[in-house]
């Protein structure tokens, strides 16, 4: 049969590309269909491990699970991990190559291109159908140029693209026509049709709007997604804060909210669980008192701890084990209970920096670049 590649772009974050990508994937794997999950450049701080040893976002694993696929590298091939508000951490197929600011990146671009659609051969050299999710929204005109994420790769391998928006948030029909009116003339005819996320109520009350909608852009609206209670499906990058019912006695988790918290994904099994109430405490909010502190993981461990100093928290943990509290460290949150750490190549700060730890672990960390 015929190869296929087809991309869901969004008019904005969390608008429920993954979530379409991920029921697509599995809708078509249901019909006989071989599919691989993909997305060009993702940005984010949770990621996942692949069988060969590199990172891919949470996402693409999901997706690839929906595919009945472990994942791959080749899902996503460029993988962008901020650890400050101008720089990240560059990662082309699973392997971390070099710290970035912006501007660099953007130059950089074009190699990054290379790679992606390397990857993307491979996929669909192997798969009946490569299911697509851009990032963020096609329509951010001050990274349109070079862009790698969204229109410039679907126009790259010609490939249509299913435009979809978040009804929950409001503003849904200005989202799409916003969205579609920002795009080139070609790239609005490579936008085949409009799926409505996370609607709820009665469908009936909004077919005027789908009408309207349908006749000012001339593209059909391709379905209408109901609000899902109770889908938790690992978050890429925003923390969610949901929570189930709970029991009448529970254990308090408090975690704090670093400004580069990384794999914040990992606290979902005790955020859903019934007999677990987790609270994330952010920035100048109380912090109250809890059975179980947890420091996360950290994408500049040493920047992030001295956040931890300025928002009080050595004084609360010292006062939460004084009172028979317990405290975990996860990764960077498990170095910051050290008695230093040493960052002498300059892998996450400026080389030779130290920093003193919390001083509760007997020990030092020391990074390194591999």
């Amino acid at each position: 049969m015929m190869r296929k590649t087809l991309m869901v772009q969004g008019t904005t974050s969390d608008a429920g590309k993954s979530t379409l990508v991920t029921a697509l994937c599995r809708w078509l794997v249901n019909q006989g269909y071989s599919v691989a999950p993909f997305k060009p450049q993702n940005m984010a701080l949770n990621s996942a491990v692949t069988a060969e040893g590199g990172e891919v976002g949470r996402a693409q694993a999901v997706q690839a699970q929906a595919c009945n696929l472990p994942p791959h590298t080749d899902m996503n091939p460029v993988l962008l991990k901020p650890n400050s508000d101008t720089g990240a951490q560059v990662i082309i197929h699973g392997k971390a190559i070099a710290n970035m600011d912006a501007r660099f990146y953007h130059d950089y671009k074009q190699t990054a291109m290379a790679a992606v659609l390397e990857s993307h051969q491979r996929l669909i050299n192997q798969y009946d159908v490569v299911m697509v999710e851009g990032a963020g929204s096609p329509a951010e005109i001050n990274l349109r140029d070079r862009d790698i994420a969204n229109m410039g790769f679907a126009e790259a391998v010609d490939c249509p693209v299913i435009l979809v928006a978040d009804i929950d948030r409001g503003g849904v029909f200005a989202h799409l026509v916003g969205t579609l009116d920002l795009l080139s003339s070609t790239e609005q005819q490579r936008v085949k049709g409009f799926v409505i996320n996370r609607f709820r109520g009665d469908i009936s009350l909004l077919q005027s709007g789908l009408d309207w909608l349908e006749q000012r852009t001339g593209k059909p609206v391709l379905g209408v997604l109901p609000y899902l209670h109770g889908l938790h499906l690992e978050a890429e990058d925003a923390i969610n804060t949901s929570q189930v019912a709970k029991a009448k006695n529970v254990l308090n988790v408090i975690v704090p909210v670093l400004p580069r918290i990384s794999n914040h994904t990992d606290l979902d099994p005790l955020r859903l669980h019934p007999q677990v109430n987790l609270q994330f405490i952010g920035p100048d909010s109380p912090i109250p008192p809890a059975d179980l502190i947890i420091l996360p993981g950290s994408k500049h461990v040493s920047a992030d701890l001295q956040w931890l100093e300025q928002q009080g928290w050595p004084q609360a943990i010292d006062k939460h084990l004084r009172y028979g509290g317990k405290v975990l460290g996860i990764c960077g949150g498990f170095q910051m209970l050290g008695q230093q750490i040493d960052d002498p190549h300059g892998v996450e700060s400026t080389v030779g920096t130290s920093k003193k730890g919390l001083g509760l672990l007997d020990m030092i960390t020391t990074l390194h670049a591999e």
